[in-house]
């Protein structure tokens, strides 16, 4: 039998898409790692989260300020949400509820308390799905995407990380305690700019979170409903709103 290189070439190419689809438990830390570096092109580092104008208004100003500034977020905040949120959509990716899944998806998108908030998890969320769907391409993944676009509905990024997550058969424990230190991550980074802070103050401030994303995690997966996910923090909300028109900016949000 005579192949030509098209035919090796394709050979090969379906070979590597059944070992893609093939993939076990042992790439669950590659791929969390992969998904939740700061090198994972969602545009992550150009968003604060209303901190630039808590540090221009000197309230967030030091280590201590900048741990506190984050444990509200993770405690009160859209971290609290959205890993409340992060759990119900990938529960409904894994059970194939597309109408859950969509209603928990419009309310993701929707609780936002200003427009550069909605702003940095809308264009994180369809940059991190659009990525995961070019490099690590699975059908699950393809449907409920495709189904939430025909929908009109913006993934916002706590449920593209779940759809994904779901659709690999992540487990839901380390993809969400990933998600949670991204996003504390992402802030102490924010702050370390922004203050400015050493980058040894940066990892202190990260260990120091470290337990407060644990527990927003064991409050997340305790979670019953979409009725029982809240959000309480009205000072970053309108620090959010306030950095909107703020005059010198380095952050989106």
């Amino acid at each position: 039998m005579t192949m030509t290189m098209t035919t090796i070439m394709d050979m090969g190419t379906t070979a590597m898409a059944i070992a893609t689809e093939m993939a076990g438990p042992e790439t669950t830390l590659p791929r969390l790692l992969a998904w939740m570096s700061p090198s994972f092109p969602t545009g992550a580092f150009s968003y604060s989260h209303g901190l630039e104008m808590a540090v221009e208004d000197g309230r967030v100003r030091d280590l201590a300020t900048l741990v506190d500034y984050v444990s509200t977020v993770l405690a009160r905040g859209a971290g609290h949400a959205d890993a409340a949120f992060l759990v119900l959509a990938w529960r409904a990716c894994r059970e194939g509820d597309d109408d859950a899944l969509a209603t928990i998806a419009e309310r993701t998108a929707a609780m936002r308390g200003s427009a550069e908030l909605a702003l940095e998890s809308h264009a994180q969320g369809r940059a991190f799905l659009a990525t995961v769907r070019a490099a690590w391409p699975c059908p699950a993944l393809a449907a409920a995407g495709d189904m939430l676009a025909a929908r009109g509905i913006e993934v916002a990024h706590p449920v593209a990380v779940a759809i994904a997550g779901a659709a690999w058969d992540l487990p839901l424990e380390a993809l969400l305690l990933a998600h949670l230190h991204a996003v504390a991550a992402n802030l102490v980074s924010a702050g370390v700019r922004l203050v400015p802070l050493g980058q040894t103050d940066g990892q202190r401030a990260i260990a120091a979170l470290e337990e407060e994303a644990a527990r927003a995690a064991a409050r997340a997966l305790s979670i019953g409903t979409i009725d029982d996910v809240f959000s309480t923090v009205p000072a970053i909300d309108l620090l959010s709103i306030r950095h909107e028109t703020q005059y010198t900016r380095l952050f989106r949000s």
